[in-house]
């Protein structure tokens, strides 16, 4: 295991953390910048203290890309425990029902649950980060306020009943499902799971949440804190992940020093055998280096969207 350095390094990339239960996702951030001495690191999309899994960090210049995975569909494990609602939707909160469970076939929970596929609206919980009046609303929650919330509409890709089984609690059988869900974003699986419970007429909330994917990047690439605490720094930095991994699955445009003079201007550029359309990846052609996002405009130009400081490129 390294020691700590006091001196800031200037670090770029993107780590794949396996955040562990009871932690937030900014309290993994800062343990993580400080095993890395690390300058400037963001998350991409917190997780609940109950939830486990992926959780990318971006370190330096990795910042200017996070929105980019904020807007990326998610993949997560869930288990639902049937029967019992909390004022949270999770494992957390204080229960405030209790109901019996209707002992329904595996046929009759996916006849239910297929309503759950697809386009669907959702009311954001009290208990989330969203603001009123500049609040967080969990922070009104806390104090017994509720206030309406405009509902949303979002993509759940897939919605895969993995097993069911029973369990006893407190002298009661109830069942726990355990769903594998893909979704975009936006979406509460805690909201999510208390509709379920809800359509299932006997209430539900998450008790284990797992983050198994964002975009392109999965679980089998995660590193522990418990991994990272036992490694040195310069072992720490190879686990680190190039600046565009996160956009893997763009197209690549590969640009000359002169366009790249003129882009880093703010300027627009004319290039030959450009698509129609969409944001690119834009390349250096000599180096391969990653400088940055670039927009097709509609009378067919390319035009920086967010470039690297390749002054900063340390590592």
């Amino acid at each position: 295991m390294h020691s700590l350095i006091s001196k800031k390094r200037l670090i770029n990339g993107i780590l794949l953390l396996d955040k562990p239960k009871e932690m937030t996702s900014n309290q993994a951030l800062q343990t993580v910048k400080k095993l890395f001495s690390a300058s400037k690191v963001g998350h991409t999309g917190s997780l609940d203290p109950l939830a486990t899994g992926l959780l990318p960090l971006c370190f330096g210049e990795a910042t200017k890309f996070s929105q980019f995975l904020l807007n990326a569909d998610k993949t997560y494990f869930v288990s639902a425990f049937l029967g019992i609602r909390t004022n949270t939707g999770d494992a957390e909160g204080e229960v405030i029902e209790s109901r019996p469970v209707p002992n329904y076939s595996t046929d009759q929970l996916e006849t239910i649950i297929s309503a759950f596929r697809g386009t669907i609206s959702q009311i954001p919980p009290m208990f989330s980060a969203l603001k009123h009046k500049g609040r967080p609303l969990y922070k009104l929650a806390r104090q017994g306020i509720v206030v309406e919330r405009s509902p949303r509409t979002v993509t759940i890709h897939s919605l895969r009943l993995f097993e069911s089984n029973n369990t006893e609690k407190n002298s009661t059988v109830n069942r726990i499902l355990n769903f594998e869900i893909r979704c975009s974003k936006g979406t509460y699986i805690r909201t999510l799971i208390e509709d379920i419970g809800e359509a299932l007429e006997c209430g539900a909330y998450v008790s284990d949440l797992r983050r198994l994917s964002v975009a392109n990047y999965h679980a089998e690439q995660m590193v522990s804190l418990k991994e990272l605490q036992s490694l040195s720094l310069a072992e720490c930095d190879q686990k680190l992940l190039s600046l565009d991994s996160l956009l893997n699955e763009w197209p690549v445009l590969k640009i000359s020093q002169a366009a790249a003079y003129y882009l880093y201007r703010g300027q627009a550029v004319l290039l030959p055998n450009l698509p129609k359309q969409g944001l690119l990846r834009l390349l250096l052609q000599k180096s391969g280096q990653f400088i940055g996002v670039g927009e097709i405009l509609e009378d067919g130009r390319v035009a920086p969207r967010r470039l690297v400081d390749l002054n900063k490129l340390s590592i």
